[in-house]
């Protein structure tokens, strides 16, 4: 057991990731009941259409609406304390949630409103998180660090929490939301187990964070490998955006697949996430960051291509399995390069900037696939979530050698 132990959570990463470690995996189960136990309340309350589509948009809109903010907090304020505050906030309104149901006095209101109030939390508490481990492990090791954090994601999040989430739903409306309550209570007294060094500026230098935000965009405009990084992934997220805002429809009228089966592609790329987990050591060893990053934007430009092209579940399932090996991979990349480049007292910010830019993409996309598919079917969103993919890997290709460029300089 300790052999295991040691390999998944090597000793060199220190007693404080091992903290942080615990309290994403757990955080993250919440997270994953979250996922199917919400829709799943939203649907038990209502069948107007709108109002199901403004459940899921009131997830989303948090990070566009708090992100900068959450970063330029993130990098004045106790980073602990900061987490262990929303997280315990979140797990209040979680509580109420959880009375209002037990009760028989929850409504859809109700519900948009804690969903509102959870994912504002979440905002404040992952911009925030992702600030910590620059802090806790060294720069070398900050890869192996990412991957370990990406597999409770994958694993817990992914594809263990949504068909707990259900199966709780099932057992008892109430029951999901008070086991994610007790959860993100368990994360945040984990993470008030971290002891971490002094960070950012002195408690008399105090300018207005509207100076604190724009201090992070500028570093990131001044700054090539994560001022390319940000670009990408915004872009990138326009159009992954417009194919898998339809992707429900993509899979029940271009594949034929039934409800279980749609459920069944997220499994597919968990499962591909693994692998990639599995093998992310041995490719960091071997290949340069910039080149893998590179090679990922190739392989989403295929993966596009090819489920414009087929109708054939197989193929499409082997699709998504290499997709999902790549989306770990390519996330975590991003990461870790931007970990390593960035001052620890603008780690927030320049997170913040990324995040905006994430959703950003993400938000214009679903905007962007909906309009295609209504108009020309469901496949036209993946037609041009190729043609732009491809567009965009030529005219930014040359520039991802800042990411490497960069990372040699900073190991130097």
């Amino acid at each position: 057991m300790s052999r295991l132990v040691e390999t998944v959570v090597p000793t060199r990463l220190g007693r404080g990731f091992r903290w942080l470690l615990a309290s994403s995996w757990v955080s993250n189960v919440g997270d994953g009941i979250a996922l199917a136990a919400g829709p799943l309340l939203v649907a038990s309350l209502t069948d107007d259409a709108r109002l199901v589509a403004l459940a899921a948009t009131l997830q989303w809109l948090p990070p566009l609406l708090f992100g900068l903010f959450a970063g330029a907090l993130a990098d004045r304020v106790d980073r602990r304390r900061l987490i262990v505050t929303v997280d315990l906030v979140r797990a209040g309104v979680l509580a109420v949630l959880v009375g209002a149901v037990a009760t028989d006095r929850v409504s859809i209101v109700v519900v948009l409103v804690a969903l509102f109030c959870v994912g504002t939390a979440e905002v404040f508490a992952d911009n925030t998180s992702q600030t910590l481990l620059p802090m806790l492990v060294g720069r070398d090791d900050l890869a192996v660090a990412n991957s370990r954090l990406q597999v409770g994601f994958i694993t817990v999040n992914q594809l263990a929490g949504p068909p707990i989430g259900a199966a709780l739903f099932t057992v008892g409306t109430v029951w999901p939301f008070a086991t994610q309550a007790l959860v993100v209570a368990a994360g945040a007294v984990l993470v008030s187990r971290i002891v971490l060094p002094a960070h950012g500026r002195g408690t008399g230098e105090r300018p207005r964070l509207r100076h604190d935000i724009a201090e992070g965009f500028r570093w990131v405009r001044h700054h090539a490998a994560v001022r390319t990084l940000v670009l990408t992934i915004f872009i990138f997220n326009i159009t992954f955006g417009a194919a898998w805002s339809v992707l429900v429809l993509y899979a029940t009228q271009r594949l034929g697949l039934g409800e279980i089966g749609f459920g069944l592609l997220t499994t597919v790329m968990a499962a591909g996430g693994l692998v990639g987990v599995a093998s992310y050591g041995w490719i960091t060893r071997r290949v340069r960051l910039g080149d893998l990053m590179r090679v990922g934007l190739v392989v989403e430009t295929l993966t596009h291509l090819a489920l414009a092209m087929t109708t054939r579940a197989w193929v499409a399932t082997v699709v998504f399995f290499v997709f999902g090996a790549h989306a770990f991979v390519w996330g975590t990349t991003s990461i870790t390069v931007r970990q390593r480049a960035v001052p620890t007292a603008l780690q927030g910010r320049v997170g913040s900037v990324n995040l905006v830019g994430v959703f950003g993409g993400l938000v214009v996309g679903s905007g962007v696939g909906g309009a295609l598919a209504e108009r020309w079917g469901v496949v036209a969103p993946f037609w041009f979530a190729f043609v732009g993919s491809a567009v965009f890997t030529v005219l930014i290709w040359r520039q991802l050698v800042h990411v490497t460029h960069t990372d040699e300089a900073v190991a130097a």
